[in-house]
């Protein structure tokens, strides 16, 4: 009886496992920032960053995903195109710690099993939680202290992937985030002895490509959500 039991469960497990496609996957490309420092491109990677994924495809339009990025971020006025920032000259770096959960949503069906379904644009849509370096306070000499702060953003990307080779698949994927900070470069309206040009939150980017490995068969997909 037990040996029957444990060959249920485990024929069970088997089915769940292979019973749609799983990916997995690595991210490599770069970040960049837009504040209150340096230059004001939304697109513009200065900095090596990566991620690791999980995916599970629940229909061949709609992959959930998991997603945890490490982004190091940087600015320097002596890069900004306004006479304003480059005169004063200000710099900073930080690094954003990332975990993201959401789904992809693809433009068409997307099966690397099939012969005529494997490559589509897609759009992700994410729940974004960050941990970054912030300013906690001051000392009467105008030192800053350090910590640590949690925080979410509005989140949202696009990108292309297309099957590589056999399970091998690969990705193109930018993604930007708004975040309700305006302190990951150390700089707001109330850091003392620093002018700055505006009070709007600071954004954080991602641009890179992806190595994805497709495991499990695709048997009955769901219908969606």
């Amino acid at each position: 009886m037990k040996k029957n039991i444990l060959f249920f469960v485990f024929a069970s497990f088997t089915s769940i496992l292979l019973g749609q496609l799983h990916e997995v996957g690595i991210s490599l490309g770069g970040s960049n920032y837009v504040g209150d420092i340096g230059v004001n491109y939304y697109t513009y990677p200065n900095k090596p960053a990566g991620a690791v994924f999980y995916k599970y495809n629940w229909n061949p339009r709609i992959a959930l995903r998991a997603t945890y990025s490490f982004l190091p971020i940087s600015g320097n006025d002596l890069d900004a195109d306004t006479a304003f920032r480059k005169n004063r000259g200000s710099q900073f770096s930080n690094t954003v710690n990332e975990l993201a959960v959401g789904f992809e949503f693809n433009f068409y069906e997307y099966d690397l099993s099939s012969d005529d379904k494997t490559w589509t644009p897609y759009l992700l849509f994410e729940l974004v939680g960050f941990n970054y370096t912030n300013v906690k306070s001051y000392t009467t000499a105008g030192q800053m202290v350090k910590g640590n702060k949690t925080s979410y953003a509005i989140p949202f990307g696009i990108g292309y992937k297309s099957k590589l080779y056999g399970t091998l698949a690969f990705a193109i994927e930018a993604k930007f985030r708004y975040t309700f900070e305006d302190d990951l470069d150390f700089t707001n309206n109330k850091t003392p002895n620093v002018n700055i040009e505006g009070t709007g939150n600071d954004w954080y980017m991602f641009t890179g490509f992806s190595l994805i490995y497709t495991f499990g068969r695709p048997a009955c997909y769901t219908n969606g959500l």
